[in-house]
């Protein structure tokens, strides 16, 4: 589902899933988690790199500890620009005090350069490129994993967490989009522009031509029009991945899938 990034990392509702069968229990689960304090020791910055996952070139941010206990792996909501979630990589470490590595991975062709040629991606290809990415770079890991999820990316966590094996031992959604609201004004404009391959079209041309626009004059639109309560790294994201035209389309036809997906639930 389509969400603005929150530029309160820590703000957060929760939904868990674990596996009964594992008794590890991470020590920040805790009844009082918005109580925790931070501890300044382990501030760290967030690193960028590029990852080649099952021949889609895929971008990460990555902390990693010294002596971690666990490895969190966030999967984004969508949009899925990995840098949307800089600062709550960088504060969940500090909220973790340091014992956790953490990667947050994008969704394919959510990316800065058009990698894949503008090829468009469902959400259940955008799920199995997480799962090769568990099999490819976690697998030899000595400690457990926890996948957190935002949005659309909780439902993506919880599939990918019942098709894990027991190393993913706990499945965390943020804000999680798990059913369709039929109430829901936003969701319905949403739903209706996204399943218009016309519209779709037309609407990452227009976004795409932002593009040409002078840096400052790109982000003084953005900030005045959408990002007024945005971080830095929030607005500088926008400018740098969303008016790219191949981020826009998969943007669109991956919310096109997830209402899908969801209408089939829901008849379930």
């Amino acid at each position: 589902m389509l969400l603005r990034p929150t530029t309160r990392p820590l703000c957060f509702s929760l939904c868990f899933h674990s596996k009964a069968r594992r008794s590890y229990r991470p020590k920040w689960l805790s009844k009082d988690m918005g109580r925790v304090e931070l501890d300044s020791k382990a501030k760290r910055q967030a690193d960028f790199r590029l990852c080649n996952v099952s021949s889609h070139m895929t971008e990460l941010l990555e902390i990693r500890a010294d002596d971690p206990k666990m490895h969190v792996l966030l999967i984004p909501g969508n949009p899925g620009v990995v840098t949307f979630y800089k600062d709550f990589v960088e504060s969940l470490y500090e909220f973790l005090e340091g014992d956790a590595s953490i990667t947050a991975i994008s969704h394919l062709s959510h990316t800065k350069k058009d990698w894949d040629h503008g090829r468009l991606f469902s959400l259940e290809e955008q799920t199995d490129h997480k799962m090769d990415f568990i099999k490819q770079e976690l697998e030899n890991i000595e400690v457990p994993i926890i996948l957190v999820g935002h949005s659309i990316g909780s439902y993506i966590s919880i599939d990918m967490f019942k098709r894990s094996s027991e190393k993913v031992i706990y499945c965390i959604g943020l804000y999680p989009f798990l059913a369709l609201n039929l109430q829901s004004t936003e969701q319905s404009i949403v739903g209706k522009i996204a399943a218009s391959r016309v519209v779709s079209v037309a609407l990452s041309l227009i976004v795409a031509s932002l593009g040409f626009l002078p840096r400052s004059a790109l982000r003084l639109i953005v900030t005045n029009s959408l990002a007024k309560s945005w971080s830095a790294v929030a607005v500088e994201a926008t400018c740098s991945h969303l008016v790219q035209y191949h981020t826009m389309r998969n943007v669109l036809f991956m919310a096109m899938t997830e209402f899908r997906k969801q209408h089939q639930i829901g008849r379930l």
